[in-house]
């Protein structure tokens, strides 16, 4: 037996735990990554007192890293940081649907997607509070341009989604790797957090992409499996995540408006990584997890079963006065929580502030389709 025969997806998977202190003593030992984080940390100070900015920040993470030889110890060590991001930037965060769930049972769970690394986290932090296993993530490697930023992302339980991968022989091969990785974890009892489709919707449209379903069967198919079966076998959670204020809203309120008026848009390039910075320190107001129900009906194709996910995701969405006041200006809300909302959209540039009250608008909007059948 080959070393790849014993480790399949060696290339795609988070680091085990007899990598991770190699892996921590790697970022320790890299400029790039200390310098970002003394940056991060103390922008003022480091433009003025680099090194030494760099040499202060480097020990104190080698103090706080120190003893973190496995993947437990390390999400210990994320559960600090993640309290820390919850109390400053987050009023509320709530749970729902969390009974519907078992300890012993792994799930696929398949969320909207508005934030690159907050929507997982929060799905993460409502497991681990409420004693359950944390997820295997799904990330793409166009975010991954920089190794420390793999490395980080692996050592998190992050699994590589390819998606740069060129020709349709090399596509399809990434998808059944893919397909694969996520059978595989959820065969061994662990369980995985999915996007319910490629991107984040930044218009606030949550609508699952068939295709997504169509790859998760692909592995499923290979051994024969009816797609009604495959679909049981995988355990799906349709989980609604919605943030009354999204700390990205103005990036892609600005986005949205160039493609319509221009019909493309440029990303610059590390638009994504600042999308991830900005949306792990920016105020996302009050924050609800909605975990759905399993789905374990008969479904008899990915179309049926990307509706469904849709019905679950829209049915729990919880609306926040920012959606109600986007979709009605002249909606009975809280006074502070209006003034909020008009403080936000005076800060948008006049061309944008249309784009930007959509994305707020269309959940009240399709939630309402969905109601009305």
């Amino acid at each position: 037996m080959t070393v790849n025969d014993q480790d399949p997806f060696k290339n795609i998977r988070p680091y085990n735990d007899e990598e991770v202190a190699d892996v921590v003593n790697r970022l320790l030992e890299t400029p790039e990554f200390i310098s970002a984080l003394a940056r991060f940390r103390f922008p003022r100070l480091s433009r003025f007192l680099g090194p030494v900015v760099n040499l202060l920040v480097r020990n104190a993470l080698a103090g706080q890293l120190r003893g973190v030889d496995n993947v437990a110890a390390m999400q210990d060590v994320i559960t600090g940081y993640m309290q820390k991001m919850i109390d400053r930037t987050t009023a509320k965060l709530s749970f729902s649907g969390i009974e519907h769930l078992q300890s012993d049972q792994a799930y696929l769970f398949i969320s909207n997607h508005r934030d690159i690394a907050m929507d997982p986290a929060f799905v993460n932090w409502g497991l681990y509070q409420n004693g359950m296993q944390t997820v295997r993530i799904a990330i793409g490697d166009n975010l991954l341009k920089k190794p420390y930023v793999s490395d980080l992302m692996r050592l998190n339980k992050s699994f590589i989604v390819n998606r740069s991968a060129k020709g349709i022989r090399a596509k399809m091969a990434a998808y059944m790797e893919l397909s694969s990785y996520i059978d595989h974890s959820i065969e061994t009892g662990n369980s995985v957090w999915i996007a319910q489709r490629e991107g984040r919707a930044k218009d606030g449209n949550d609508f699952t992409d068939p295709a997504i379903m169509k790859m998760l069967y692909m592995s499923k198919k290979k051994k024969k499996l009816e797609f009604t079966e495959a679909v049981k076998q995988l355990n799906i959670v349709p989980v609604a995540i919605s943030y009354e204020y999204d700390p990205c809203d103005a990036m892609k309120a600005k986005e949205l408006h160039e493609r319509e008026s221009t019909g493309e848009y440029q990303k610059s390039q590390y638009e994504d990584i600042d999308s991830i910075v900005k949306g792990i320190t920016g105020y996302k107001g009050d924050v609800h997890v909605a975990f759905g129900e399993p789905l374990m009906v008969d479904f008899e194709s990915p179309e049926q079963l990307a509706e469904a996910i849709d019905k679950s995701i829209i049915g729990n969405y919880h609306l926040h006065p920012s959606n109600v006041l986007a979709a009605d200006a002249e909606a009975e809300v809280d006074r502070d929580k209006r003034t909020l909302y008009q403080q936000r959209l005076e800060k948008i540039p006049g061309e944008c502030r249309e784009r930007f009250a959509s994305m707020y608008a269309n959940p009240v909007l399709n939630k309402s389709k969905l109601a009305q059948g």
